[in-house]
């Protein structure tokens, strides 16, 4: 069925608990980690997004949504449910403090919600009614990940701009082209350019699809019957996923784990596509190449003379961990039967992990190309090197033009 007064209550008592569905990241986040290495390795807003602060925001969110809903259906009083609202305040709880209880249980939700229950008093018995622990992480998980991709996605619509207009800039600009390293046949650094652009855009509409179709609530119970619930269970489930603007699932997802996977193999590609950018940016950067440099570069502790292309490094730096990730994103589906036995704990570092890895890799892209100084006398002279500089890409200006009809177009 559907709700007609939802709207009514996303714009009610939801709103003690803070917002998680927000096109900034809090300013209070903490960041995911307080590194050496963040500076280059966890670039951009996606890592105080996903930091312990977000997730626990998601998780209170959550189990207030829970109780909006069950009192909306007539389960619990909404005298119950507007104090477990008011008692899910981030500032009531503490994360490490929950990290270290979950070692009791496997994991943070039993401690958090025997301290909701402490906080709620009389409507104690009312808080996360029905739910099972996974319920509450994997929907915190999908919450987080839909804000985390805000940013991530901000930052590669950035870039895809940005190789959009060096592609316009440079149509008829030619330069030799390269294979296996080696001088081959002219293009033009337009199509170069235009090459990017179509694999960030592929990569940044297929991100958004699955922000879009993917991220679904996940509410089964024990052992995903909503036995609790009875004829109730999907109004609930349809109920927390109107609440949370989260997708509505045909069936709890406990041990079906294609959602998380497919969140995992397209935050891949998008890492992916960043390094092979950021790794033609760092080639012609070199030296003996110098057809492109970085605007701002790095130093050398031992080398004065050095410029490093330092942006497009870090970007390749931080893609780098993205493919092992995604391994172990994948390998970890295997869950057995109702609930796994350490499979789902296997994937909450790794997710947490490839968001921030790729996150900090398509802000370091962004800073890269908006930084990139293009040398166009260079490329007219290592064109000259080779006996076949006077061949033309006659088609290249044509692909161009199709790569950039269809960056306006859209998906």
């Amino acid at each position: 069925m559907t709700h007609p007064a939802m709207s009514e209550i996303i714009g009610g008592q939801l709103d003690r608990v803070g917002p998680v569905h927000t096109p900034t990241v809090r300013a209070s986040m903490k960041p995911h980690t307080s590194s050496l290495f963040d500076g280059v390795l966890a670039r951009g807003e996606v890592a105080a997004a996903v930091g312990d602060d977000a997730w626990l925001t998601a998780m209170l969110q959550v189990e207030a949504a829970l109780a909006q809903v069950q009192a909306f259906s007539g389960l619990i009083p909404q005298a119950d449910a507007d104090a477990i609202a008011g008692c899910a305040r981030p500032e009531h709880f503490d994360p490490a403090d929950l990290g270290a209880r979950a070692a009791a249980s496997g994991n943070p939700v039993v401690p958090l919600v025997e301290t909701l229950r402490a906080l709620a008093g009389p409507a104690g018995p009312s808080v996360h009614l029905g739910a099972t622990s996974q319920d509450i992480l994997d929907t915190a998980g999908m919450l987080v990940a839909s804000q985390a991709l805000r940013p991530l996605l901000a930052d590669l619509a950035a870039c895809a701009e940005l190789a959009a207009r060096l592609a316009r800039e440079h149509r008829d600009t030619r330069m030799i082209g390269r294979t296996l390293l080696r001088q081959a046949v002219p293009t033009t650094f337009g199509l170069k350019a235009a090459g990017w652009l179509s694999g960030l855009d592929a990569a940044r509409w297929r991100l958004e699809q699955v922000r879009r179709e993917r991220l679904a609530v996940q509410f089964g119970g024990a052992a995903g019957t909503l036995a609790p619930f009875g004829d109730d269970g999907p109004d609930v489930v349809e109920g927390l996923a109107t609440l949370l603007g989260l997708t509505e699932p045909v069936l709890p997802w406990h041990t079906e784990r294609t959602r998380v996977a497919d969140l995992a193999g397209a935050l891949g590609a998008a890492a992916g596509i960043v390094a092979k950018v950021a790794r033609d940016l760092t080639l012609m950067a070199q030296d003996e190449v110098d057809e492109a440099s970085d605007g701002s570069p790095g130093g050398s502790s031992a080398m004065p003379h050095k410029r490093n292309p330092v942006a497009a490094v870090c970007a390749l730096g931080s893609a780098g961990s993205a493919p092992g990730l995604v391994a172990s994103l994948l390998a970890a589906m295997a869950h057995e039967h109702e609930r796994a036995a350490g499979a789902w704990h296997a994937e909450w570092r790794p997710l947490r992990e490839l968001l921030v890895c790729t996150g900090s890799a398509a802000a370091w892209l962004r800073a890269a190309l908006e930084r990139l100084l293009v040398h166009p006398d260079v490329m007219r002279a290592n064109l000259s090197r080779t006996t076949r500089s006077d061949e033309s890409p006659d088609a290249a200006g044509v692909l161009v033009d199709r790569a950039l009809q269809a960056h306006a177009k859209g998906p």
